[in-house]
């Protein structure tokens, strides 16, 4: 009799069963370096709009720029054209500002409507949740217990 070699289908399904387990297990881990790695992105971009901002602040007779697409014409040049997108939300950082005091900020992990504001004394807060990612020249919320 000629017998023949390989594997049943029970076995093949064993092993895609495993698979799948394991897939399922990694899928999450990745998505949180994901949203690591964005996060640093955000606050390197960050730091730079913020830099920039001072610079034309510095520049354009202790004026902040209206709207953060105003750092692109600034002259000299301070912030690359075309600006940084936030990458959460694949638009552009916010800037609010209540001169001489400013916060640039990314909606963050959450990508919800959170926002963050600035009061005339430069102290900074945040609404509809804290997942804001934020540079700022004044002070920034204290979130200890």
């Amino acid at each position: 009799m000629f017998r023949r070699k390989g594997f049943t289908i029970l076995e093949l399904l064993i092993v895609i069963a495993v698979i799948a387990i394991l897939v399922g297990i990694a899928l999450p881990r990745f998505k949180g370096m994901q949203d690591e790695g964005n996060i640093a992105r955000a606050k390197g971009e960050l730091r730079m709009l913020a830099t920039a901002v001072e610079s034309y602040y510095i520049h354009n007779s202790n004026t902040l720029p209206t709207a953060i697409g105003n750092l692109t014409s600034a002259t000299p040049q301070i912030a690359p054209n075309p600006l940084p997108k936030d990458p959460f939300s694949a638009t552009d950082y916010v800037l609010v500002k209540s001169p001489p005091w400013f916060v640039v900020y990314s909606v963050g992990p959450g990508a919800t409507a959170g926002t963050a504001a600035i009061d005339a004394n430069g102290a900074v807060t945040e609404t509809n949740g804290s997942s804001c990612i934020y540079m700022t020249n004044g002070s920034p919320v204290d979130t200890t217990p």
